[in-house]
């Protein structure tokens, strides 16, 4: 007959064992095997409708989201014009006359903005004419040059304000620049690149080049040409130039629009095949009165206005 010793180790080790083999098996049954199966699943589900809603590519925790990228417009805005307000260029001159009183007829300028459809990012359209009625006479010219050279001597003589090479150089690092023209003598041009001041008079479009006809071999000549000419150049979008005086007449400012535009037009043509520009609007203002879009007549016949009231 058994003692009661053995019966209860026997029966402690059965209860232990019951309770290990309970804790063992239950949590990794239920945590290890079902749910991660059933995690993975769910998680590929909502990739798959998240990559066909948004159009995305998802990989695991590292989402490469591609963005839509914009396609830039390579074409100026062309605004419809059909139903905009356009002036004759009497009652144009009208307005900014009454907006200029008190000014000094000399001192105010009928400045033109020719806004140009084309091509954003291409060869821009810029020139130097010499209207029939010049608008400014009195500007300094700067002459690049040697300063022992005749040249310097005839360009001194004709009126420069600053000639010479090293001088012009240092005064532009300085930041004197007391000119509204710069020229330069063809000696002086390796000269010129090396001097570095491309970037200060660049920007003021200053510096000279071969294409605006600022590098000559006589100054002095260049000088007398220069005078009562204008220089104008196409800036996102637009050629800005001014054709006139407040004191001008119409019939004054009619030949230099008709010069103004006519030139514009020659440098539009002489572009290359594959780019094409026109003028899409034309806009008359001064130094201080708004903007008049002009509709290319004199005269319009609904107001009254005749050249006489504006002589």
């Amino acid at each position: 007959m058994a003692t009661a010793k053995p019966c209860l180790t026997q029966l402690s080790r059965t209860c232990l064992y019951s309770l290990r083999q309970t804790q063992s098996t239950i949590p990794f049954r239920t945590f290890s095997s079902t749910a991660p199966c059933a995690v993975k699943q769910s998680r590929k589900k909502t990739e798959r409708k998240l990559a066909g809603k948004a159009g995305t590519v998802i990989k695991g925790k590292k989402a490469a989201v591609e963005k839509k990228k914009k396609k830039t417009n390579i074409y100026w805005n062309d605004p419809d014009l059909k139903g905009e307000e356009q002036f004759s260029l009497l009652e144009a001159m009208r307005i900014i006359r009454a907006w200029e009183v008190g000014y000094k007829p000399t001192s105010v300028k009928y400045e033109v903005a020719m806004r140009v459809s084309g091509v954003r990012n291409g060869p821009v359209v810029r020139n130097r004419i010499r209207l029939p009625h010049p608008v400014k006479t009195d500007f300094g010219v700067c002459v690049i040059c040697p300063p022992d050279s005749k040249y310097a001597a005839e360009a001194k003589a004709a009126g420069a304000v600053l000639v010479g090479e090293d001088e012009v150089f240092d005064a532009v690092k300085a930041g004197k620049i007391d000119f509204e023209r710069c020229l330069c003598q063809t000696d002086s041009v390796p000269k010129l690149n090396k001097s570095g001041i491309a970037r200060i008079l660049g920007p003021k479009s200053l510096m000279p080049n071969h294409k605006t006809g600022t590098i000559v071999a006589d100054p002095a000549k260049a000088m007398r040409e220069m005078i009562g000419a204008s220089e104008y150049r196409e800036r996102q979008g637009v050629v800005r130039m001014a054709v006139g005086q407040l004191g001008f007449t119409p019939e004054q400012m009619t030949k230099n629009l008709k010069s103004f535009v006519d030139s514009v037009k020659k440098d539009m043509s002489r572009l290359s095949d594959k780019i094409s520009k026109n003028i899409a609007e034309v806009v008359l203002s001064s130094t201080h009165g708004p903007g008049i879009p002009l509709n290319g007549g004199l005269t319009d016949g609904k107001t009254h206005v005749t050249e006489k009231d504006l002589v």
